[in-house]
């Protein structure tokens, strides 16, 4: 039997993010199940003026992407892609989506291969709305065959829109720690912070909705519990980091929080992630999150609020804690909970361990696999 043809049109390494992430470590997946892959790559997604609607930035800290990927924004680069695709011939065209601003792309593709496309969807709205992307909904869900998505949210938004196509739930598989292996001790030293303090962590790209400002906003509260509780922010700035550092100031905090501005590669994850006890996402909204499955895989606990579907990644009391509300009190409440069960933490991540195993990229390869056979075999 002759394996399937796979044609994956999506961010790569070396863009950064964590769709390019994801997508290389899925492809990594498929590759152990004997896939006849093609990657069909992007050069650069955003130009510097849209970089405030970007899910991640087009370029990685050294490098674009491969010179004959595509160019989201240069029409003419796009035929790229359908000289790849028609010499491949696949059996199925899985595209990554995340924002409206692919549906061109991906309509046009379609459009000149003719090929059997299965969505694979991060996002199905955007995190941060824009006027004609109801417009770019309904165009995207007029010719795909079927969706993978990886989150309860996700999928509900999907099945509302093309009620009657097939609609794959997933997961977000965990990402295990890369890179350098920090200890504790020696991430705190390089970080400057004492052995017995507790550290919460906001990792990650800081954008409106991901709520820094609600945790900024919770800090003096929780420091009523622990006053040498310290915060670390890593992670690169999509609005003015000045705005923050004006808040720590005004709300008395800034001896307690640590701010590292830029985009962190791999090799650095572990150093903020060895030195703290909790991962914080004080999130307005969110569908899944590659922050949850990262933190999973360093086995440290995560608070969150309720927003998406972060309460379907963090069992409450076992794994991390689910604030009761996407607000500083409701975050204050949480990591409260956090510092008086400090002393069960061993026990915690002994916990995240086991439940990280029910999450691979080996077993969302063989499901997104098995699904991707039966389209290819399904009339359209």
């Amino acid at each position: 039997m002759k394996p399937l043809r796979i044609a994956f049109l999506s961010p790569f390494h070396p863009l950064k993010g964590g769709i390019a992430k994801f997508s290389d470590l899925l492809l990594a997946a498929f590759s152990r199940r004997s896939y006849d892959l093609l990657p069909i790559p992007f050069k650069a997604l955003y130009p510097g003026f849209l970089q405030r609607f970007a899910s991640f930035s087009s370029r990685s800290a050294t490098a674009a992407g491969p010179e004959n990927g595509i160019v989201l924004y240069n029409p003419f680069s796009w035929f790229r892609s359908v000289r790849l695709i028609r010499s491949m011939q696949p059996d199925i065209l899985l595209m990554a989506y995340w924002t409206g601003f692919l549906a061109p792309l991906y309509f046009m593709v379609h459009r000149f291969t003719g090929a059997k496309c299965v969505l694979l969807v991060h996002n199905f709205s955007s995190h941060e709305s824009w006027f004609f992307e109801p417009f770019m909904q309904k165009l995207i869900a007029r010719f795909p065959v079927a969706f993978i998505t990886l989150s309860r949210t996700v999928a509900g938004e999907v099945a509302a829109a093309v009620p009657k196509k097939p609609v794959l739930r997933l997961f977000h598989p965990v990402y295990e720690p890369s890179g350098d292996a920090f200890s504790r001790a020696d991430a705190r030293r390089e970080l400057g912070i004492g052995s017995g303090v507790p550290v919460l962590l906001f990792f990650g790209y800081v954008r409106r909705y991901k709520g820094l400002d609600i945790l900024l906003e919770a800090i003096p509260a929780i420091l009523e519990r622990d006053p040498s509780l310290m915060l670390i922010v890593a992670g690169e700035f999509f609005e003015n980091p000045a705005l923050y550092r004006a808040m720590t100031v005004r709300l008395g905090i800034t001896a307690n929080v640590i701010i590292h501005e830029g985009y962190v590669p791999g090799e650095k994850t572990g150093l903020y992630f060895a030195a703290a006890d909790a991962l914080v996402l004080p999130y307005r909204c969110a569908t899944q999150s590659g922050v949850v499955q990262l933190a999973c895989g360093y086995g440290l606990p995560v608070i969150a609020t309720p927003a998406g579907a972060l309460p379907d990644m963090v069992l409450h009391g076992r794994t991390g804690w689910i604030a009761d509300e996407c607000s500083p009190a409701g975050v204050a409440r949480a990591a409260g909970e956090f510092l008086a069960g400090r002393a069960n933490l061993g026990a915690m991540r002994r916990e995240i361990e086991v439940f990280a195993r029910s999450f691979s990229w080996d077993a969302f390869a063989r499901d997104a696999g098995e699904f991707l056979e039966n389209q290819s075999q399904c009339a359209e």
